[in-house]
């Protein structure tokens, strides 16, 4: 009897581990994705402001295109994930 009840033990032991392994694993992955969305919203951010200050007059027109496209890219950031962007590198986009 004493060595089924041992065995029971054991087995919730190596589960709770188990259980422990996998949170720790998923809090790493989170904390990652946390760190790269930081990262991703101040590159947003600063991209959101240069397209913002650019005058298109005086470029070559494959860097106009260039800005195009980012900044067709940017305009499909939600409201608030733009926000968070140029919260990230403390700037304001006036208009």
């Amino acid at each position: 009897m004493q060595d089924v009840v041992w065995v029971s033990i054991e087995r919730k032991i190596m589960q709770n581990t188990d259980h422990s392994s996998e949170s720790n694993m998923l809090r790493s992955e989170l904390e990652l994705l946390i760190k790269e969305r930081e990262t991703l919203l101040i590159i947003a951010g600063a991209a959101a402001g240069l397209i913002a200050e650019l005058s298109t007059h005086d470029l070559p027109i494959r860097t106009v295109e260039a800005a195009d496209l980012l900044a067709t890219t940017i305009n499909k950031l939600s409201e608030e994930t733009l926000q968070d962007a140029l919260g990230a590198v403390h700037a304001r986009i006036d208009g």
